[in-house]
């Protein structure tokens, strides 16, 4: 199931995406085909806490072109985890951090698919990271590995957007990390998906710059999600970027930037200078 936050006119809801099939009832429900998608049914509510009955439907659909796709959540926080490609660190210089390595992005720095990354004035070196991100679905605090999965919604596809000069210059990470739109996410969340071995890749201006597999990283799905919730409690809404390939590159005033992963789909942005 693709789960997309959407607007419409001035609300703002959840939706699946799909193509249209009509229930016994005669309402229009989403149903994925290889062909393509083309509608989004608006859900009751959202996504997180459905209830026994499971996510509902309001009955209205709309042409997926006749919305705007937002970032699918809003995240109380984005947890990162830094250098968990083999062949990344290696790029970076850096070794292979024998547990994971967690940052933090403020919910501010989170856009949607279509919207534009921002380049601050202060740097001069702003760089794509193609990512994984695992959305949470259920609250997350000292799970195990076993019982990790257990707590995900779904997964979606990020680009962990990094100012590389500052990062450099402050040893940490929270300012070449943290400006608004350095978070783009989306286009939806995909339910039904296994994690462990998808392509992704990151394109600038139809350019290929990054492709990997999820099978590289170094720290798993469900040893991230545990790994993290010894830390900090995970609530629903949160989102955690897995890592990113080596390949990582400039962004300059004018290009376009594309995450796809496999299963998932594709995150598109703009990139301006503020």
């Amino acid at each position: 199931m693709r789960i997309a936050r959407f607007a419409k006119g001035g609300e703002v809801a959840y939706g699946v995406v799909g193509e249209a099939q009509a229930d016994g009832a005669g309402a229009a429900r989403p149903e994925p085909r290889a062909g393509g998608l083309s509608v989004i049914a608006e859900l009751r509510g959202h996504p997180f806490s459905p209830g026994k009955g499971g996510v509902q439907f309001t009955g209205a659909t709309f042409p997926l072109d006749d919305v705007r796709l937002l970032a699918p959540v809003l995240p109380s926080k984005v947890v990162a985890v830094g250098r968990n490609y083999a062949d990344h660190a290696a790029e970076m210089g850096n070794e292979v951090p024998k547990t994971p390595l967690l940052f933090l992005k403020p919910s501010t720095s989170v856009i949607g698919t279509g919207d534009v990354i921002r380049l601050p004035a202060s740097s001069h070196q702003v760089e794509h990271e193609a990512e994984l991100a695992v959305v949470i679905g259920v609250p997350a605090k000292d799970v195990e590995p076993a019982q990790a999965m257990d707590h995900v919604l779904g997964y979606t596809a990020a680009n962990d957007v990094t100012a590389r000069d500052q990062q450099r210059a402050d040893g940490q990470f929270t300012r070449a990390k943290g400006y608004d739109s350095f978070c783009p996410l989306g286009p939806w969340i995909e339910t039904v998906l296994d994690p462990s071995d998808l392509r992704i890749t990151a394109t600038v201006n139809g350019e290929t710059r990054q492709d990997g597999r999820t099978s590289q990283l170094v720290h798993g799905v469900p040893e991230l999600i545990a790994f993290v919730s010894q830390v900090m409690t995970l609530l629903p809404g949160d989102g955690i970027l897995t890592g990113t390939p080596a390949g990582v590159g400039p962004l300059q005033d004018g290009d376009s930037v594309s995450v796809e992963i496999e299963g998932i789909g594709t995150l598109t942005n703009a990139v301006r200078a503020r």
